[in-house]
């Protein structure tokens, strides 16, 4: 089974992107961020014709929202509000499996950006992603075990380890690389024992990105990367990753999103 993720910034605007998307990498289940469209307003008339009519999403006009697209059924579709706004960050789906005696859960998740200060007296935007952070941290050490069949996807807007970036020192003050929101990203990690799925594949002495500002003049020569989205598995899913992929290509493609899709394949 392949599982995608990718932050499409404005699903009604980057429809087509998406369905190239799905017809060259073959993904079984997508799963959308920051898709900046209410529920009524989703274009899944689209994505049903490309071979897509199972969804679950959860949107809102201009900003945020998730959606879940999938080939095969699934079900307990459910949504969560998290630090007391409902601000369309969080959904979950559950499929079943051959391999498991449970069902398999996806997590699909948009941790908030933070802003540009460092600093969550400063700014409000910054402790709002620090304390999202901490629930979900919170939410997946009290409602599941490290045994339970998980993936977690989505833009986590944060990226953890010294080679995530194009500069571990030049970035320890920019929000999204700063020492307290990787030590919060740790500790959700932690919560269940999570795999960083595509770190599998990928050494972590080797650069790996998914996101290049728009900022760059050109993103492949200055290739100021940070690897912002993530696919996530629990402990009973590691032996069943077979393989990944970061789909550069689509950055270089009109009008693109400045995140790229990123793909996990799982025997399940």
């Amino acid at each position: 089974m392949k599982i995608l993720t990718w932050n499409i910034n404005s699903v009604r605007l980057r429809a087509p992107l998406a369905l190239r998307i799905i017809a060259e990498l073959g993904p079984d289940i997508v799963c959308l961020q920051e898709t900046k469209c209410p529920d009524e307003q989703f274009p899944l008339k689209e994505f049903t014709k490309a071979g897509y009519g199972h969804a679950h999403y959860h949107g809102m006009k201009g900003y945020n929202g998730v959606a879940v697209l999938s080939k095969i059924p699934f079900h307990a579709v459910r949504k969560w509000d998290r630090v007391s706004k409902s601000d369309c960050r969080h959904i979950a789906i559950e499929i079943n499996s051959q391999k498991f005696k449970k069902p398999v859960q996806i997590h699909n998740l948009y941790v908030p950006a933070g802003g540009d200060i460092p600093d969550v007296t400063a700014n409000d935007k910054f402790a709002h992603k620090l304390d999202f952070v901490d629930e979900l941290k919170s939410f997946f050490a009290s409602s599941y075990a490290h045994t339970d069949p998980m993936v977690a996807v989505g833009d986590f807007n944060i990226a953890p380890l010294e080679h995530d970036v194009w500069s571990h020192k030049q970035l320890l003050d920019v929000v999204s690389h700063t020492p307290i929101e990787v030590e919060k990203l740790t500790a959700m990690f932690e919560s269940v024992g999570w795999v960083d799925a595509i770190r599998t594949f990928v050494p972590e002495n080797e650069k790996l990105y998914t996101w290049w500002s728009y900022r760059n003049r050109d993103w492949k020569i200055s290739n100021r990367g940070r690897r912002l989205d993530h696919i996530w598995v629990t402990e009973p899913l590691k032996t069943h990753l077979k393989g990944y992929t970061v789909f550069k290509e689509a950055r270089d493609w009109q009008q693109p999103s400045d995140h790229v899709p990123v793909m996990a394949e799982i025997d399940l």
